[in-house]
């Protein structure tokens, strides 16, 4: 149950909802880990030399994958309505892969 009562059943279910065109699913797919590991490698960047190059990369090559995604689906990103489904994308993602999505 999240802090506004919903379950995140209803969450991810609604994030699949607006994630139906088989491209936009592959972007995320590839996307949305590309993203994560970004950020975990950001945080190292600073004890490893040119890692931030790299991070960076890959932060970017993750988000043009999620808006061509977006653009084949023909609807915009559901963050652009609440900021809380940056997180429910990797909910997703671990759904998705766990074979619930």
């Amino acid at each position: 149950m999240t802090e506004d009562g919903r379950p995140v059943e209803d969450w991810i279910a609604r994030y699949a909802r607006s994630h139906q065109h088989p491209v936009n699913r592959f972007c995320h797919t590839l996307g949305i880990p590309l993203i994560v590991v970004s950020l975990v490698m950001a945080l190292a960047a600073p004890a490893v030399d040119g890692l931030w190059q790299f991070a960076l990369a890959l932060f970017i090559g993750g988000w043009v994958l999620q808006f061509i995604g977006h653009w084949f689906e023909g609807k915009p990103p559901e963050f652009f309505s609440d900021w809380r489904f940056l997180f429910v994308g990797l909910r997703w993602w671990l759904a998705k892969v766990r074979g619930r999505a």
